[in-house]
């Protein structure tokens, strides 16, 4: 028996286990930073598996170490854990037990799917040359986010390389979304407080009126877009609030502007705030107004290695069949996992869990986020055997 197909036996007798593994996550969904309760039962649940020398490298994560019985490469795999803060609409049987918090992006499902690959690896240790790391993160849904303080607190000391996925409900049951180099958006944030000199609606021209120079400055960031850089670079500015005032026929002294940009260039990421600061100084001095402004690094770009990606690809190919291998277009949307790239190169890649004739059709971080159950067999056998073949032909 070839080891692809006793491997594939052995994900296929803990498949309902797995499952199960899942729901019981998404009944009990806990928010970014109080994973106590999740990250109890990773850890127990763990330890029935043998083998594995098991830690806390934060109060809300595990780290698992399998150490194979020859040396070799270290490669870690990485879930996330962490729920949202959302009213599920579901009404499946296992629906959150909890008001307004809710597993509405796949984060259950992560978690399950790499339990799953620890008990199988722990079953056949005595093939591993080297060691694997099974990273289970608190917090990726809230900055700064919880890949970070794993980081800080050594999970990748030693570590050669990293790979993770995301179930995806924008892709369907079976196919595999790889990306070669960018893969997820950096995403920063930014606040701006027009102040100007408020007065009577009837008497504009003793004011210095914020809400009109806001207006210029929202029109004029858009500028940055069109204007301040390479068009065929991937770059998002978006304004998503804008408050000032507070009766009709007052106008106020100042408004707060808001929002988000997302981007892929680290240089054109590194600049975003000189170019809004000189928008700022330029329109506000013109008009006599001030302005106070304050910019926020997030998560950085998720930036895939392009030999990782490759013997990623092979293996989906190999297991799947070319017709499952789907190259995606890099996503605007971010992920802390750019955080363990930064120390070591990795590969995030996407599982298809969409199914719209089981009505599995809602986007992430929606009330009715579902997914389908059986890409959770097709992510344990994908890390598995990607596990085997990073170890024995990956980057040192």
């Amino acid at each position: 028996m070839s080891q692809t197909i006793m491997i594939h036996d052995l994900i296929e007798a803990i498949k309902d286990e797995v499952i199960g593994w899942r729901r019981y996550l998404h009944k009990y969904p806990e928010l970014s930073f109080q994973e106590e309760k999740t990250a109890q039962f990773v850890y127990e649940t763990l330890q029935t598996f043998g083998d594995l020398e098991i830690s806390r490298p934060t109060k809300t994560s595990i780290m698992a170490r399998l150490i194979g019985q020859q040396p070799g490469k270290v490669i870690a795999l990485r879930a996330d854990m962490d729920a949202l803060p959302i009213e599920e609409e579901n009404n499946f049987e296992f629906v959150s037990r909890y008001p307004g918090v809710m597993h509405g992006c796949g984060h259950d499902g992560h978690t399950a799917m790499l339990l799953g690959v620890a008990k199988i690896l722990t079953q056949l240790k005595d093939q591993i040359k080297g060691e694997v790391r099974f990273l289970f993160q608190h917090a990726e849904e809230l900055p700064p986010g919880g890949a970070q303080e794993m980081v800080e607190a050594g999970v990748l000391d030693g570590v050669d390389m990293i790979i993770g996925a995301h179930l995806s409900s924008n892709l369907p049951l079976g196919k595999i979304g790889l990306s070669y180099g960018p893969a997820m958006a950096g995403a920063d944030t930014f606040k701006i407080t027009v102040v100007g000199k408020g007065g009577h609606a009837s008497q504009p021209e003793l004011a210095i009126d914020p809400i009109t120079i806001g207006t210029q400055v929202v029109s004029n960031l858009q500028h940055i877009v069109s204007r301040y850089q390479d068009a065929q670079e991937t770059l998002v500015i978006s304004v998503t609030q804008f408050h000032g005032g507070s009766a009709i026929n007052v106008i106020p002294s100042k408004v707060t502007i808001g929002g988000s940009v997302r981007s892929f260039n680290l240089g054109i990421r590194e600049n975003i705030p000189n170019f809004i600061k000189r928008i700022l100084k330029g329109i506000t001095e013109a008009h006599g107004a001030t302005y106070e402004f304050d910019y926020q690094f997030g998560y950085a770009p998720t930036i895939n290695d392009e030999e990782i990606t490759r013997l990623m690809d092979e293996t989906v190919c190999e297991l799947f069949g070319e017709e499952s291998r789907e190259i995606i277009k890099p996503i605007m949307a971010s992920e802390d996992f750019s955080a363990y790239q930064k120390v070591v190169p990795g590969s995030y890649i996407q599982i298809g869990a969409g199914n719209e004739e089981k009505g599995i059709i809602y986007p992430h971080h929606h009330p009715r986020f579902a997914i389908d159950e059986d890409a959770l067999e097709i992510g344990v056998e994908l890390f598995v055997q990607s596990s085997f073949r990073l170890l024995e032909t990956g980057n040192k």
